[in-house]
Order: C-alpha cells, then sequence, then structure tokens
C-alpha cells in the first residue's frame, strides 16, 4: 500500500490560513510517500504571495512535486506573461514548469502544463495541452515498472465533470486523455475548479480515472477547503477527501476504483 496527499489550490494571497496550517500538520503526520501539489499556489503571481507559497512547500515533508496553475503568471507582469511566465514559479519552488519527473519503484509521476501567460482567446484562465508534451509524458509513464502507479499531474482537468462550479474547457484536452489512457496511466490528478471529484475517463479500458482536489483558499465554490488522500495496493486506488469542518480536516468521501490487471 502507498500514499499521496494531494494538495490544490492553496491561492496564498486569499489562502485559508488556518488550514493551511492544519493541513501542514496533518501532511507531517501521514507518512505519505509523495506530496502532490497540482497548481495555482499563488493567487496573483505577486513576490510575497509566491515566498509564502514557497515557504509553505518547503515546510512539508519530503519528497514534493508541484505543477503550476493560470494564477502562477505574474497577473500584473505583462513582459513576463509573454516571455518568462514561469520564471517565478520555478525561482519560488525549485520545481520545473515543464517535463517535470518523480520515480520511486512504486509510484512514478509526470507533470504537463495545461496553464499559459496569455492564449489567443479572451478568457487566459482556461487550459490549453500541447500534444507533443502529452506524448513525451505518456511514454515516459509507459516505462514506468509493471504495478507502479501511474499518475499524470496537470492543472486543468482534461475531462470535466458533470456538474462542477466551473470547467477548464482544456484544448485538445479529450485526445491528451485518450493518449494518456491508451499509455496505461492509472491516474490524471488536478485542481482548479475547487471541488474534489473520482471518475473514470471513459476511453480505453476504463481504469484511467481522473481525480480532481479542492481548494486550501477562501475561493471555495460550493464545497469547504478540502484536500485527497490517495491510497492505493494491486487491486484498487482509494481516494478520499479530507475536508475543513472549521476546526480540524476529517475524511469527508471515499472513492474505491479498481485497478487495471497487467
Amino acid at each position: 500500500m502507498g500514499r499521496i496527499l494531494q494538495f490544490s489550490d492553496v491561492h496564498f494571497g486569499c489562502e485559508h490560513r488556518h488550514a493551511i496550517a492544519a493541513a501542514l500538520d496533518y501532511a507531517h503526520g501521514a507518512a505519505a510517500d509523495l506530496i502532490l501539489v497540482t497548481g495555482d499556489i499563488t493567487q496573483k503571481g505577486l513576490p510575497d504571495e509566491f515566498a509564502a507559497a514557497g515557504e509553505w512547500l518547503k515546510a512539508m515533508p519530503r519528497p514534493v512535486f508541484v505543477t503550476v496553475g493560470n494564477h502562477d503568471v505574474p497577473y500584473w507582469d505583462v513582459m513576463a506573461r509573454l516571455f518568462w511566465p514561469w520564471r517565478a514559479f520555478e525561482q519560488a519552488t525549485g520545481h520545473p514548469a515543464h517535463d517535470h519527473e518523480f520515480r520511486h519503484p512504486d509510484l512514478m509521476v509526470r507533470g504537463v502544463t495545461t496553464a499559459r501567460g496569455w492564449q489567443a482567446r479572451l478568457n487566459w484562465s482556461k487550459g490549453v495541452i500541447d500534444l507533443d508534451q502529452t506524448r513525451r509524458a505518456a511514454e515516459a509513464l509507459r516505462q514506468a515498472p509493471d504495478g507502479a502507479l501511474r499518475i499524470l499531474a496537470c492543472h486543468h482537468p482534461l475531462i470535466e465533470m458533470i456538474g462542477a462550479p466551473m470547467t477548464g474547457e482544456v484544448k485538445r484536452g479529450a485526445e491528451a486523455a485518450q493518449i494518456f489512457a491508451d499509455a496505461g496511466v492509472d491516474l490524471i490528478t488536478t485542481g482548479h475548479v475547487h471541488v474534489p471529484f473520482a471518475l473514470p475517463i471513459g476511453m480505453g479500458d476504463q481504469c484511467s480515472y481522473a481525480i480532481g482536489c479542492g481548494t486550501l483558499s477562501h475561493r471555495e465554490r460550493g464545497a469547504p477547503p478540502s484536500f485527497n488522500s490517495i491510497e492505493w495496493d494491486a487491486e484498487a486506488v482509494v481516494v478520499t477527501v479530507v475536508a475543513w469542518d472549521g476546526r480540524t480536516f476529517a475524511d469527508q468521501q471515499v472513492w474505491r476504483l479498481p485497478r487495471r490487471r497487467a
């Protein structure tokens, strides 16, 4: 049995201070194999927000894997948005924005960037995925050891949850999801919508799953601040939503997802 704690959308600048402190304490008591953070660590990409996010991440137990979100660009700096949108993120976290990878005998995680500093549509918060980067990630995950849990980490959901309070509208998202399903990826872990979910992506053998994570900010969208505890063995992946009740974190909802057979 292995365990990952997935956090997302902490949004330093409008973070829930009690929740992020309690989440840090929880992580130190959880003995997780990996702390996975799926984007939007800041609200407007300001220097003080990145500094606070960086300190919180450094205080987490190792190892940590962080991907970028659409809020992790310098909101007010047009030149940075155009030419170096992820420089501040990389400096604050020490994690690359592209082709990020974590390897363990029982687990492999690959990151793909779905956020953009700017794009040719009015709403720059929506997602875009590059299929060349997708294929590189899929091929890397395909090479993971037999039985290892294969995880793709990005910010925007490639497959939308029906009834979610917002959408990712990821350009080429369905094509990318098909590529990952064909490569035998177990989980596509995301944030962005601020509500948790777990569902099969409906492609391939139906054993690739979309896992959405809640927020640890005050930007709540009908759900309390939360994070995911993801446990797995040879038979199944169990996703537990750990939600803030105003005083502490407690298990709220559980999904049991059958794993594919070798």
